[in-house]
């Protein structure tokens, strides 16, 4: 199997960790190799030794008492300015040491503060020059014109790349903090997303709630003004046939009791299945209100008046539907509570709104002062007013002891399709 891919960073922690051992070894090899040659005298080879031995004794130290890690500050300092020291010593008495000395360049944004990163540098280009001009110190006018000029060489070209070391160094820093900061803001959004599903959850139970609430305050809405409203009518036509002195009235009170049965059937599979009233199938708003209204004042036997102002215009269904229901409670209320003589429905179209008004002629009530709603009694004005809130609308009422009563409903104008 293959081996794990070694990063850059770990490669370059090998070779501060053995570079220094491997390039000390190999520029003693080849100072003992040329000593001969360059004439090195009996006490600048002994000398040359102990240094080796000092700098080898001196990476030891910092082999275990910091590994190479830049985080050890004041012992990095000391490493390197001992190191330097020594490598200068060693290229004064064999150029060929300059081998060793060039460990300078690598490690000096590592191991220095910022503020003697180039101090560093430049004692090592003096010791890479003076190793290049033949040797430390320069013999006469040629040899230290060579030395300056080779040092101003190393000089300049170590401090442009160290300036490119510390921009790449900043760069680096940069890219970390920036990875942070990307990564906390992942954190966040991750916790966010979090919460939000945790959220999105909640509304979910909320709103499928609200739904079946809705929905149950529908259905109750439709049986009352269906189911409700037919089983009044037929215990009235019953009552009469109770009372009917002749077989003929008797029957046909039985055949109203018997259609209102079967209307209402109907409007209760109607209302579960949430379909719009029976009425509104076959015929618009307006004349599924001219027949409501007729059928009303023939059952309730009162006179009725059906008027539309303004120009006609197709509905939206659920506009259509909720229009028919409040005329037919309230119409309901007139009969039952009201005790009128007549009444008035006038459906008006006003540009982007429509009314319905029905009026009677009744003992009419205090609107402030409705009596609570019973378990037994209908949803009446508050059943009114919840079917036009749907639809963004609302319902009004003006009654007084003795005026008469005149419900008015007020919905936007929502044109089908």
């Amino acid at each position: 199997m293959p081996g794990r891919a070694v990063s850059v960073e770990e490669r370059w922690e090998q070779f501060y960790r053995w570079g220094p051992y491997a390039l000390l070894a190999l520029a003693t090899l080849i100072a003992a190799a040329t000593a001969g040659s360059l004439e090195m005298s009996r006490a600048a080879t002994y000398a040359a030794g102990a240094l080796v031995l000092a700098a080898a004794a001196l990476q030891l130290w910092w082999g275990r008492a910091g590994c190479g890690q830049p985080g050890h500050a004041v012992p990095g300092r000391i490493y390197y300015g001992v190191r330097t020291a020594l490598a200068f010593a060693l290229t004064w008495l064999n150029p060929l040491f300059a081998v060793y000395a060039v460990l300078g360049y690598f490690d000096s944004e590592r191991l220095l503060p910022k503020r003697a990163v180039r101090p560093g540098l430049i004692v090592t280009a003096v010791t890479m020059a003076g190793s290049q001009a033949g040797g430390l110190p320069p013999q006469g006018v040629v040899g230290w014109t060579l030395f300056g000029g080779l040092f101003a060489l190393n000089g300049f070209l170590t401090l442009i790349f160290a300036h490119l070391a510390i921009r790449e160094a900043e760069a680096a820093r940069e890219k970390a903090a920036t990875m942070a900061e990307l990564e906390r803001a992942n954190a966040r959004l991750e916790q966010a997303l979090a919460e939000n599903a945790g959220l999105h959850a909640q509304l979910l139970v909320q709103a499928r709630e609200a739904g079946v609430a809705d929905e149950r305050r529908r259905l109750a809405a439709e049986i009352h003004d269906t189911i409700a409203q037919g089983l009044t009518g037929i215990i009235a036509q019953l009552q009469v046939v109770s009372g009917a002195p002749d077989g003929a009235l008797a029957r046909e009170h039985l055949e109203r009791a018997a259609a209102l049965a079967r209307h209402s059937l109907g409007q209760a599979r109607r209302s579960v299945q949430n379909l719009s009233p029976a009425e509104l199938e076959n015929d618009a708003l307006p004349v599924a209100l001219r027949k409501t209204v007729a059928a009303w004042a023939d059952h309730a036997g009162l006179r009725a008046r059906f008027t539309v102002t303004g120009t006609e215009e197709p509905l939206h269904d659920e506009v259509a539907a909720t229009l028919l229901r409040i005329a037919q409670e309230a119409l309901a209320n007139t009969a039952r509570h009201a005790r009128a003589t007549r009444a008035g429905v006038t459906l008006s179209y006003m540009g982007d709104e429509i009314s319905l008004d029905v009026r009677d002629d009744g003992r009419g009530f205090d609107p402030v002062a409705l009596p609570p709603r019973s378990g037994t009694g209908g949803f009446g004005l508050a059943g009114m007013r919840a079917r036009a809130e749907r639809i963004a609308g609302t319902v009004t009422v003006e009654s007084g002891e003795g005026r008469g009563t005149a419900v008015s409903a007020r919905v936007p104008l929502v044109r089908n399709g």
